[in-house]
């Protein structure tokens, strides 16, 4: 894998002092966003990116949410955020756009995707083994509530799942539900 690997910049922020540094994977430009630290067992989010829900507020998914709580978490207690630049389970904004509107008409994240071609869940955690082992880090515990997270980390050693419980809303309680009842989400 032909990783280039940024500097470490402060990143002040209303959570706290953390530090960020990217890894570019070809055309994508993944983030990691930490605060030291990272101890020897540190907590790690994967998170990936939601334009619509982490920097617009969408109420359609609980993105956003989850990405506070990480931040919150991380800057409290020392550890990491992993933001894979892979909008809409790695099908792109203009993709997801389209799905949302699919999703107006009653089909559901899942049957949105299929309708456009796409699998359920487009997303690859490769490039998190290559972040971790950059970090000298072999054991984590796993802020998620995605099985798919934990089964992708071969050679990282999950410790313990911190589960990330958001409260629903009238806008994202069928989403939510199509993740736990199809996609095995641990909510």
């Amino acid at each position: 894998m032909n990783i280039k690997i940024s500097n470490i910049a402060n990143l002040p922020s209303k959570f706290g002092n953390l530090k960020i540094q990217s890894f570019q994977e070809g055309i994508k430009e993944h983030l990691v966003i930490f605060k030291e630290p990272l101890g020897q067992i540190p907590l790690v989010r994967i998170h990936s990116e939601c334009l619509t829900g982490d920097a617009l507020g969408s109420l359609k998914c609980d993105c956003g949410e989850q990405l506070e709580f990480a931040l919150q978490n991380i800057s409290s207690l020392g550890g990491m955020i992993i933001y894979l630049r892979q909008e809409g389970r790695n099908i792109g904004l203009f993709n997801k756009v389209n799905a949302y509107a699919l999703q107006d008409q009653g089909f559901d994240t899942i049957e949105a995707n299929h309708q456009l071609g796409f699998k359920s869940d487009e997303r690859s955690y490769e490039v998190v083994e290559t972040i971790l082992e950059h970090f000298k880090i072999d054991k984590i515990r796993l802020l998620t509530n995605n099985p798919k997270k934990m089964s992708c980390l071969k050679n990282i050693m999950i410790i313990e799942r911190w589960p990330i419980i958001i409260p629903s809303n009238n806008h994202n309680v069928d989403y939510l539900k199509t993740k736990k009842e199809m996609m095995g989400h641990l909510l």
